[in-house]
């Protein structure tokens, strides 16, 4: 058995180190790639720092021949090197859209088990090679029936953690319009294991009548606190009508079980809206910041066919407000020319010290092929923006 984890190991670090010199044309750090030839895309890239400095990251797999509609499957990596080279620590079986997080020193990871699942939480306190299996809602079985999100961050606020959601079960089942605002809490010392420990807030459902009927659903929220120390969830917006995107911004009530909505006020301009962006507060230079899939005016006229902004991807921008209503840019990241096939997107990214950590789900070519399309990513990497808050 020794032998064998040792030949194990070597393979391991074979694999990371040939991702570097076979794909030496993708930027970044190459974490993961995925053929597309095998209909399974990488999705919901999520990354944390472990108390001892490590990294650890997770993505699942979405696509005909994934099993993400039964029993999705989510990888965990772990970098012990800053990001530089990384290795699998597992595969969780029932795991989808799931977010890491580390809470009191213990690392978790929270989210439904598969496309529309049961939402659950597992820990690990190995720093993710084994995670507990929920099965009650004493160990980590959180809400049951069919929910929507993407890995936003755990957020602790006002002595609880905050994780928005969004139901499924709207009265129309299609996608978009299914969909219900709502965010989970719960006590920062509370057994985060037990469903009782976690509140959901009323949901808020799909209104078609926003945007002059031109609103078709909004998702992936994200958990912020307003200057004025309102507490808000703010959503992409999928409006395929305009290049002009936007996000919504949904207020908490101050107990998190009531949201409210502003029709008139809360749609705000906001480049890169109509794809999932992370917003997170910067105490040093008291900006928001945010990276999104902004399109530039370059890329607008390329091809006059394309005018939903959900398909215009290929450009990563880093953004910034002081107050979550006005945003400027600050510097493009990451960029292609190529609209149809190359996309980085659904970044999770952390600040550490003078930098940004960031893990992308990268559709690129593979220096033979490219990917299936912008969406269907088969790159998972990890990139470090130094200096963030001089660009």
């Amino acid at each position: 058995m020794q032998r064998f984890f040792f030949l194990y190991v070597v393979l391991l670090l074979t694999s990371t180190e040939s991702f570097a010199q076979r794909f030496s044309n993708v930027p970044g750090t190459v974490v993961h790639y995925q053929s597309a030839s095998t209909q399974k895309y990488i999705g919901s890239p999520s990354l944390v720092v472990l108390p001892n400095g490590d990294y650890v990251a997770s993505h699942d797999f979405f696509g005909p021949q994934s099993s993400e509609w039964q029993q999705a499957v989510t990888t965990i990596y772990r970098s012990k090197d800053k990001g530089r080279s990384w290795k699998k620590s597992c595969e969780i079986n029932g795991a989808f859209w799931s977010s890491l997080f580390v809470h009191k020193g213990e690392l978790y990871l929270l989210g439904p088990d598969r496309h529309h699942g049961t939402v659950l939480i597992r820990k690990s306190l190995d720093g993710g090679k084994s995670w507990t299996q929920p099965t009650n809602k004493e160990n980590g079985v959180l809400l049951t029936g069919e929910f929507h999100c993407a890995p936003m961050p755990v957020v602790e606020y006002n002595g609880r953690l905050w994780r928005p959601m969004e139901t499924a079960h709207g009265p129309v089942l299609k996608w978009g319009e299914r969909y219900g605002a709502m965010v989970m809490s719960a006590p920062i010392d509370a057994d985060l294991m037990n469903a009782k420990s976690w509140q959901a807030s009323t949901p808020l459902f799909f209104d078609k009548t926003y945007l002059n009927g031109n609103f078709t659903g909004w998702l992936e929220g994200n958990f912020v606190v307003g200057p004025d120390k309102q507490m808000w969830n703010m959503l992409r917006v999928d409006d395929k009508t305009t290049l002009d995107e936007k996000a919504a911004m949904v207020k908490i009530s101050p107990d998190g079980k009531e949201l409210s909505f502003d029709p008139v006020k809360g749609f705000i301009p906001f480049d890169g809206g109509s794809k999932k962006f992370v917003i997170k507060y910067d105490q040093e230079s008291a900006y928001y910041y945010t990276l999104t899939n902004s399109i530039p005016e370059r890329y607008r006229k390329v091809d006059p066919k394309r005018t939903n902004p959900a398909n215009y991807r290929n450009v990563l921008m880093l953004r910034k407000s002081k107050d979550l209503q006005n945003w400027q840019d600050v510097k493009v990241i990451l960029e292609h020319k190529d609209v149809a096939n190359h996309g980085f997107q659904y970044v999770d990214w952390l600040f550490e010290g003078n930098d940004m950590i960031v893990l992308c789900r990268t559709a690129y070519n593979d220096g033979k092929v490219d990917a299936k399309n912008n969406h269907d990513a088969n790159f998972l990497t990890f990139h470090r923006i130094e200096g963030f808050r001089k660009l």
